[in-house]
């Protein structure tokens, strides 16, 4: 299925040669405080901002081809639209407020806010949220397809090359090696817009060879389905990385502007893979398995060196995130979870030997992850759908006074969220007719979660208001 010269293997591996070396090299500019480790000393610039934002972001690149092989356009309202109204909202009410309060990670706004048995749920529900876990499959079902290797050793090979340089450098080894991903992920696309172009013509050819409800922009999807994929992309609020990188940040303009700025970027990141899932669909016969849309496309189109070009855009796309996501778990494992419960006097060096274990901890959750859920969509569904309940309430009002509730309020609220969406979802399952899940009145499993978060905020703000009045 996949014809690789060897001048484009030579290109991948001297592209994985790339990343360990940068990420090597960053590290050693370290200074070895758990600030420098953890946040890269709070001096990202904004070029490193938006480049680490952008590339961060943007991980599920094999599922953007298949979605927008099956329906076009609609890719761009589906996965994009949703994300920049939420990353506008981000920027606009909290990039400036996170990065004003100087902490490392949300977990410490949490205790900020509330109290340390809060922080710890907020932990645990982070780590989960965080985890790599369909990054490491999609980066070794693509090595698996290059290569040949089987599954287990594609996942276990990628995500040792992962942890090797994050281990040494932290947050400032991620950086930098987001930073060369970000250029080869749009160097990648562009090449192949351009190739598509120059072999097949222009849209002229799209229009006379995809179907017509691909040029549509809902692509033939219900106003329901895509109302869900908005909800999905609250994930956006809570998300660990957008946190983290505000609080990298040199000051509060640079995380707000660079917010704005990611935003044109994935904009016309996603015109580059749009189209050129469009492209795909109108040169390929049908596919059985669209997910490999891409790398189908790019066997029929371009020729060598470009294609090791293009199959390293894709790597890249898929391993920014990884390598961004697996810091996060490592840093949940040292900063929110052991750096809390040690009663150590030098809780830095707690922090930085924890998080250097939690590298460990965070891979093997994901590659076992990986291995027994091998499915890209799934694991986000599962996750996204139990976890954001949770946190999106409590997080987003912590940095309001006036939506602020007690600590056992909030302690309730984030614990109610995903005990209700898991409940949903468990329901869902077991009661399944033909296929179709039977959840409670058929709606989607994240709706009551956050249902019952809010009720719970509502009357802790309730109770808040009152003592405030009678006080």
């Amino acid at each position: 299925m996949i014809d690789l010269h060897a001048v484009d293997v030579l290109v991948i591996l001297l592209y994985f040669l790339a990343v360990v070396t940068i990420g090597y090299r960053a590290g050693k500019r370290a200074s070895g405080a758990s600030d420098d480790y953890l946040l890269a000393g709070r001096t990202l610039t904004l070029p490193m901002f938006v480049a680490t934002l952008v590339s961060t972001w943007y991980g599920g690149i094999l599922g953007v081809g298949e979605f927008s092989y099956r329906y076009g356009l609609s890719n761009w309202f589906v996965f994009g639209a949703p994300y920049y109204i939420f990353a506008t909202l981000f920027a606009l009410f909290l990039a400036r407020r996170i990065r004003s309060t100087n902490l490392a990670t949300i977990p410490d706004k949490l205790e900020n806010a509330y109290d340390r048995k809060t922080a710890l749920l907020g932990s645990v529900l982070t780590f989960i949220l965080i985890t790599p876990a369909a990054y490491v499959l999609m980066l070794g079902i693509l090595i698996q397809l290059l290569f040949g290797f089987d599954l287990a050793t594609s996942v276990i090979l990628t995500t040792i090359v992962t942890i090797w340089y994050l281990y040494a450098g932290g947050f400032r080894s991620d950086v930098w090696v987001n930073a060369f991903e970000f250029v080869m992920m749009f160097l990648g696309f562009a090449m192949m817009l351009f190739f598509a172009v120059s072999r097949f013509g222009g849209f002229d050819f799209i229009s006379e060879n995809v179907p017509d409800l691909h040029l549509t922009w809902h692509g033939g999807n219900t106003l329901q389905y895509i109302a869900v994929w908005f909800f999905i992309a609250l994930w956006t609020l809570v998300d660990p990385a957008f946190h983290q990188r505000c609080y990298a940040a040199k000051d509060g303009p640079t995380a707000r502007r660079g917010i704005f700025v990611s935003i044109l970027f994935w904009f016309c990141f996603d015109f580059l893979t749009t189209a050129t899932g469009l492209y795909a669909r109108a040169a390929l016969p049908p596919l059985e398995q669209p997910m490999f849309s891409y790398p189908l496309f790019a066997e029929a189109t371009l020729p060598m060196i470009a294609k090791g070009l293009f199959y390293v855009g894709l790597l890249a796309t898929i391993m920014s995130s990884l390598s961004s996501l697996m810091f996060i778990s490592a840093t949940t494992v040292g900063n929110d979870i052991a750096g809390r419960l040690s009663r150590a006097a030098d809780r830095a060096f707690v922090i930085q030997k924890w998080s250097k274990r939690g590298l460990t901890i965070g891979g093997c959750v994901a590659v076992g992850l990986a291995l027994l859920v091998p499915s890209v969509v799934s694991l986000w569904y599962t996750i996204g759908t139990t976890i954001i309940p949770g946190l999106l309430v409590p997080v987003v009002a912590s940095y309001f006074e006036r939506l602020r509730i007690s600590s056992g309020f909030a302690f309730a609220a984030m614990l109610a969220g995903p005990l209700v969406s898991a409940g949903s979802l468990i329901y869902g399952v077991l009661n399944r007719v033909d296929g179709e899940s039977g959840y409670w009145w058929g709606i989607e499993p994240m709706m009551p979660g956050l249902a019952a978060s809010i009720v719970v905020w509502a009357i802790g703000r309730y109770r808040h208001g009152r003592r405030q009045t009678l006080s």
